[in-house]
């Protein structure tokens, strides 16, 4: 197997793990688990996950003392991000959500614009546009019933979020750090927010059997570990471009799991919505300038060692 084919494999494992965030949390949501305490778990067991790939890496956890503000911020925005995406499950079905949050990097492009006076081209107009009409599509559910209007705000607001973390994080002191140690900091920082919500542990809510403690402990693995190292390594094979661009794949995993897993019912309108909105973010990452934003993995680990095969 050639390295190109590694890095695209490995680019489908990193957005298909990214996208199986409903499999494994709707199920604790059905067990009486809420938003809050999902996440203050997540967080919990990820924080190690990612600690001993640091250490496994051979980096260090020092941070300057002007590097701390920035973080707390960050990782609040991350952790707003993530509570209004798992809140949005409870409105409406976690594939259209999926696919909802999946315009982030249209408000990127919007944000270095307007705040940043980055050119808009007709391009990104163009997709901005094909966008809102595959919103539209998806505004009535299979049932024929309008999207929840807090759903779809929440979703927005998760998107939002995540979408001025992202230019945060790359127009900031931020921008220095390898990722791995900044995700590390962005999801300890981040998990004081859940840790104020469950009341510092007294309104915390637990599941009673080992599958579902398995589901908690898959969620900081699939969607954060595995993704973030497949990402890495994708990114070193293919580059950032083609490697953003399979993301695409992150609602589609959504959306497979929605369908198979919970019964949710996909219509040609709403496979049409989704697939339009998939088309207008590749066409955004694939012909603008934010790239370096939605992808910054290079710096987390060293670049790999590529042998090449000798030409006889």
């Amino acid at each position: 197997m050639n390295t190109k084919t590694k890095g695209y494999i490995l680019g489908i494992i990193a957005a298909a793990a990214y996208g199986m965030n409903p499999l494994f949390a709707l199920p604790l949501y059905k067990a009486g688990m809420n938003p809050d305490s999902v996440l203050f778990f997540r967080y919990l067991f990820a924080i190690p996950v990612l600690g001993i790939m640091i250490k496994a890496r051979g980096r260090n956890f020092k941070l300057q003392r002007k590097e701390v503000l920035p973080l707390v911020i960050m990782g609040l925005l991350v952790a707003l991000s993530s509570l209004a995406l798992f809140l949005s499950y409870n409105y409406m079905e976690a594939g259209i959500a999926s696919t909802l949050l999946f315009v982030y990097p249209i408000m990127v492009a919007l944000i270095m614009a307007f705040v940043f006076k980055e050119k808009l081209t007709l391009l990104t107009i163009s997709c901005i546009l094909l966008a809102l009409v595959g919103i539209g599509l998806l505004y009535k559910t299979s049932s024929g019933s309008t999207l929840s209007t807090t759903g779809i705000i929440l979703v927005m607001v998760s998107a939002l979020s995540y979408a001025i973390y992202i230019v945060g994080v790359n127009r900031s002191i931020l921008k220095e750090i390898a990722t791995l140690k900044l995700t590390f900091y962005i999801l300890l920082f981040g998990m004081t927010l859940f840790l104020v919500r469950v009341d510092f542990g007294k309104s915390l809510l637990t599941v009673d059997t080992w599958y579902l403690w398995g589901n908690l402990i898959a969620l900081a693995i699939f969607p954060t570990a595995i993704s973030f190292l497949c990402t890495t390594q994708a990114v070193q094979y293919i580059g950032s471009t083609p490697t953003a661009i399979l993301g695409a794949l992150e609602p589609l995993t959504a959306v497979f799991f929605g369908v198979t897993v919970f019964g949710e019912v996909l219509t040609p309108r709403l496979c049409c919505g989704i697939l339009m909105i998939i088309l207008a973010v590749t066409l955004i990452i694939a012909g603008g300038n934010i790239t370096t934003y939605m992808v910054r993995f290079r710096k987390m680990f060293p670049k790999l060692p590529i042998k090449k095969k000798a030409i006889h």
